[in-house]
């Protein structure tokens, strides 16, 4: 029951949020508009969500790659009312005929809360009347969904870089390391997210992790250079590395799309290894994608630079006219709920001395980890584009010591259980839910 449910329950709730998204200030279709006015001879032209170009010319010349365009049409609806439009919680039971189409919609993915909700509803497909999991985050989303660790994680890099916005990226923290140790999925549970094999003519679909993975290949990546060109307004020269930019930022979308598990991790080790391939994609990245924005905000005047700063400043106040529910940072801090099992470990386990040793060494590395992860917990939405993204780097690069100590205490303490120990340490999590 689980794998129909899982597709009933994305798709419901993507054409659920699609309506949501759109209804306050904005328009359905598949235009992300352009911005008239013209830089150098060229001009900004509208294009579309599937198209190719980033929708502007400098001096008759285009952009080779795929856009992200969330941006509002000239004379058009508002932006900010657009992207933070409310989003409301939607019923799925009767949704069995649902536009697949919808969870590709530009300002529905484009939406930090809409992307929580999404990633909630997948997460929790499994569990029948279940309104949460232990390992949710604060601000509504999950780090872990199924076998895949950090959904849409190239659209929380870029919201926190250009628009300030962390509600996405800063949740993510210790409490994620916590989930791949004590993993909230049985194996049935994982393989139902991956595609099913085929069975006689017909072929069961599976939840679509490749969207969730990141931004889709055909309709939905990089960033929003239309919306920064129409800030800026960037000269000739300024275009060119405005160009570089836009390619960077398809390069690394594609990095870590390629990060998405094609596998399940049924173990601990396992999800751990994913967690640290996931974040060693995202680091590259942005180291991609950072010399690039360094060069084209340096090229700014500080006029220039001003506006392109004031995208954040914008979005900011467009969130509080539309949300009462205050900062768009979120708070990384570990939850006092995640206290290590260690009552329950012993109980299911029965570790001998040398079992326990190791699972001290375990405990303590998740610990250090935890505070270590705590301590660089600096989220700021006063500083530049370029400044956040240098933020982000610094963020990853804890994460993903975090990650490394602790998978190492892991595996050695994982080497000394036997069969039946790794699989009562497996039932810890999935426990906790069911």
């Amino acid at each position: 029951m689980l794998r129909p449910i899982l597709g009933i329950a994305v798709m419901a709730l993507a054409c659920l949020l699609a309506g949501t998204a759109l209804g306050k200030g904005g328009h359905g279709g598949g235009h992300g508009g352009g911005h008239g006015g013209g830089h150098g001879g060229g001009h900004h032209g509208g294009g579309h969500f599937g198209g190719r170009g980033f929708g502007h010319a400098h001096g008759g010349g285009h952009h080779r790659g795929m856009r992200f365009a969330t941006g509002a049409r000239r004379g058009g609806p508002n932006f900010g009312q657009i992207r933070n439009a409310a989003v409301r919680p939607g019923s799925f039971r009767n949704a069995l005929n649902v536009n697949a189409g919808a969870f590709r919609n530009g300002r529905l993915i484009s939406n930090p809360a809409a992307r929580a909700q999404i990633a909630a509803a997948v997460a929790l497909a499994g569990w029948h009347g279940a309104s949460r999991g232990w390992w949710q985050h604060a601000g509504g989303g999950y780090g872990w969904v199924g076998p895949l660790f950090w959904p849409f994680a190239y659209n929380d890099l870029y919201d926190y870089t250009v628009w300030g916005d962390g509600l996405g990226f800063w949740g993510y923290g210790y409490p994620d390391i916590y989930a791949g140790i004590f993993g909230p999925y049985g194996y049935d549970g994982l393989s139902a997210y991956l595609p099913q094999r085929p069975q006689g003519r017909r072929r069961a679909r599976g939840a679509p992790l490749d969207q969730l993975c990141g931004s889709d290949r055909r309709e939905i990546v990089g960033l929003p250079i239309d919306q920064i060109a129409a800030a800026v307004q960037p000269t000739d020269a300024q275009g060119g590395s405005l160009d570089e930019l836009g390619n960077a930022s398809i390069q690394a979308a594609e990095l870590i799309r390629a990060s998405c598990p094609a596998q399940v991790a049924a173990t601990a080790p396992g999800r751990l290894a994913a967690m640290q391939q996931r974040i060693e994609a995202m680091e590259k990245a942005v180291d991609l994608v950072q010399p690039a924005l360094d060069r084209f905000y340096g090229s700014l005047t500080d006029e220039q630079k001003a506006r392109f700063n004031a995208l954040s400043t914008d979005q900011r106040r467009a969130t509080a006219s539309n949300n009462a529910s205050g900062s768009q940072v979120q708070n990384c801090s570990a939850p006092a709920a995640l206290d290590w099992p260690g009552a329950e470990i012993e109980d299911r386990l029965h570790p001998d001395d040398t079992q326990r040793a190791a699972l001290q060494v375990l405990q303590d590395s998740s610990a250090r980890a935890s505070a270590s992860l705590k301590a660089a917990c600096q989220p700021s939405d006063v500083m530049t584009p370029p400044a956040r993204m240098a933020a982000i780097r610094k963020r990853l690069d804890v994460m993903l010591d975090g990650i490394k100590s602790v998978r190492a205490a892991l595996e050695d303490f994982y080497a000394t259980l036997n069969d039946e120990q790794k699989a009562q340490f497996e039932a810890i999590g999935p426990r906790r839910t069911s």
